[in-house]
């Protein structure tokens, strides 16, 4: 039986050597797919996710549309060959709730009022597993609305907070996410700085629940500038294209 890895070492470091507020690279590309409305492909160290946004259409079936505002359905799916272990393709019952709870905290920022009778589906498909999927699936989501130029009060920008040998860390990877005392993971809207998603997989103190969503704050307030600059570079390109 293999032995409990060391999550913090004796300099204060975390096992991949990120200090306990320090997130992983970030690399941000929207845009990726041309048959989508709108998509995005989202890397927080070695998590990578892409999430495509098609719509708004018409609402199919019809029963299910909303005569004042558009149904936002949202699909969370782990792809076969995103874990070390075969996954079977089929949804999970975690899929499922994940996807619920990120439609949730996507409805908290979309205008759908402005669609009736519509449907906008959102697919997020994660490629690569390291810790923060639905984190950066969150994040994924948003970016690919706002790729597809569907209206919104802000960005959605998600980061999991975790308690590893009783220190906060910030941006969980997945052997932290295993052996840790808590999970926090949290959407953020940095620009209103609102919480739309929040969920807690452990036990944290009063402090330190207060300590995890500041170090969420600063986390996100990173990873927005880097979505903002991805949808300007995109946005600047396509008008040098037009300049051509």
């Amino acid at each position: 039986m293999s032995s409990r890895p060391v999550l913090i070492r004796e300099d204060g470091r975390r096992i991949d050597g990120r200090k306990p507020d320090e997130i992983r690279p970030v690399k941000i590309t929207v845009g990726v797919l041309k048959n989508a409305n709108g998509s995005a492909l989202v890397e927080y160290g070695g998590t990578r996710v892409i999430a495509a946004v098609y719509g708004p259409r018409e609402a199919l079936p019809r029963h299910i549309s909303m005569p004042d505002r558009a149904v936002l359905r949202v699909r969370y799916h782990m792809a076969p060959f995103s874990t070390d272990e075969r996954k079977s393709p089929a949804p999970t019952r975690r899929e499922i709730e994940l996807s619920k709870v990120i439609r949730e905290a996507l409805e908290a920022v979309v205008f759908t009022q402005l669609f009736p009778r519509t449907g906008i589906d959102v697919f997020i498909e994660v490629l690569q597993a390291d810790g923060g999927t639905r984190t950066a699936g969150l994040t994924a989501a948003s970016l690919a609305l706002a790729d597809a130029g569907i209206p919104m009060k802000d960005l959605v920008i998600g980061v999991a907070v975790g308690k590893v040998d009783g220190v906060l860390v910030v941006d969980v990877n997945e052997v932290e996410d295993q052996y840790g005392e808590a999970d926090l993971p949290i959407g953020i809207t940095p620009n209103l700085g609102e919480i739309v998603l929040f969920q807690l997989n452990g036990v944290l103190t009063r402090d330190e629940l207060r300590n995890a969503v500041e170090l969420a704050f600063k986390a996100t307030e990173y990873i927005y500038k880097v979505a903002k600059d991805a949808l300007h570079s995109k946005y600047m390109k396509l008008l040098e294209e037009v300049k051509v």
